[in-house]
């Protein structure tokens, strides 16, 4: 049962001032007021024209107001025991090139419409051969497939989404280089705003929110963000900055991209505007952490270009699943364009991570360990991060670490 209208608190003064834009009304107010939605003390009325004013003045796109949101939205979320895992992050994470073992993530906002394939879902198992991955996601708002639709569909057995928990977490790393962190089972404030963002039926601050509040924050070592307006992207860029501020060096990075077309990926139809987050070096204890914007494009990866119609999803969650599976299991050809689009958004990935600044590599069978030093747009080694997505595919590690997820999942629910 919710509260009582007597136990609701009153904003009535936040929402003047926010509907009149001439008084200040600061990030830090505005997060208070949106962080008793998830306590249900907002009466409905009063949330609803909150959301509402957030988006016509357009404060939900404020870098501060994103940042401090997402903050109180990580305080409001089940706790995990913070210090087993990060023992377990300690002995499992693997340093390479500046890579220093942590967590990281690969997600995007959402919302284009495009029908495209579950690039990022992908690339987070594929990234997870070298990588702690810890995907945080959700079923589908806007498109046929979500991150959780995909993996709840796979054949034949999937992995327990209902398993992977914030009790079960330290446990599930123990065993899998991979983590999916289902939103509903972290996030238990949201049962009082889904009711409200449905019956609303508009975009608002909750759309944009979801990359910004993974809820293991303090153990995230590097992001990948995708934006479906590239008007957003130094906006989420500057979010991660404010973000980041407190977090410790060599734990900050990040990088926003937005394909041109309004894909919340990398695009493999032309040009992707990126926006890297760069922390300061390890000599300049005093220096700010700054942002760097550049393109890029499928040639910088090596590949032709592809319309997005070459790379659009099947018509339901298990389509996706298959061919999610063929991917995994090396039976799409080399010039698939779903395929390539993988692999360039899983370089990506590895790119910010940091590991492809090793000067040589210890994969496994079949990997020679030369490095590919050559380095285009932001200095990055896109192509090195290709090499080794590739050989991950090739190899059959991130089927591996797919299996080892699903079977350490599955177990966990199997226990109780």
């Amino acid at each position: 049962m919710g509260h009582q209208s007597s136990q609701y608190i009153s904003i009535t003064s936040l929402l003047k001032n926010l509907r009149n834009t001439q008084t200040p009304t600061s990030a830090d107010d505005i997060a208070e007021a949106f962080s008793l939605i998830f306590e249900d003390r907002l009466s409905p009325v009063q949330a609803a024209t909150f959301l509402t004013l957030l988006s016509l003045t357009s404060r939900d796109k404020d870098a501060d107001v994103l940042a401090a949101c997402a903050d109180r939205m990580r305080k409001a979320a089940f706790h995990v025991d913070l210090p087993a895992l990060k023992n377990i992050v300690k002995t499992r994470g693997v340093t390479d090139g500046t890579y220093h073992g942590g967590l990281c993530d690969i997600v995007g906002t959402g919302g284009s419409s495009l029908q495209t394939y579950n690039i990022s879902t992908t690339a987070s198992l594929i990234a997870s051969s070298f990588l702690l991955m810890s995907k945080h996601g959700n079923r589908a708002q806007t498109s046929v497939s979500g991150a959780a639709d995909i993996l709840s569909s796979i054949q034949p057995t999937p992995p327990s989404l209902t398993a992977s928990n914030a009790q079960n977490i330290p446990q599930i790393y123990e065993r899998s280089s991979y983590a999916f962190l289902f939103a509903p089972n972290f996030h238990p404030g949201m049962r009082y705003a889904g009711p409200l963002r449905k019956e609303m039926g508009i975009r608002t601050i909750f759309n944009l929110l979801g990359p910004l509040a993974h809820p293991i924050e303090e153990l995230v070592e590097a992001r990948l963000v995708g934006v479906t307006e590239g008007t957003l992207g130094p906006v989420f860029a500057e979010a991660l900055r404010i973000s980041g501020l407190e977090k410790a060096k060599g734990m900050r990075k990040a990088m926003v991209v937005s394909g041109r077309e309004g894909l919340d990926e990398i695009s493999c139809a032309g040009v992707t505007d990126c926006w890297k987050v760069n922390g300061p070096l390890q000599s300049s204890e005093q220096a700010e952490i700054e942002v760097e914007h550049f393109q890029l494009e499928p040639m910088d990866f090596g590949f032709p270009i592809h319309p997005l119609s070459a790379i659009r999803g099947g018509d339901a969650p298990k389509d996706n699943a298959e061919i999610l599976m063929r991917l995994l299991e090396g039976k799409l050809e080399k010039e698939d364009p779903i395929l390539q689009v993988v692999l360039m958004n899983t370089a990506a990935m590895l790119v910010t991570s940091g590991i492809c600044e090793a000067e040589t590599s210890h994969m496994g069978e079949g990997d020679s360990g030369v490095v590919v030093t050559e380095r285009g747009p932001g200095n990055g080694r896109w192509k090195e991060g290709v090499r080794r997505a590739r050989w991950a595919v090739g190899s059959g590690a991130a089927l591996r670490s797919l299996k080892a997820f699903t079977e350490v999942s599955n177990s966990c629910l199997d226990s109780k």
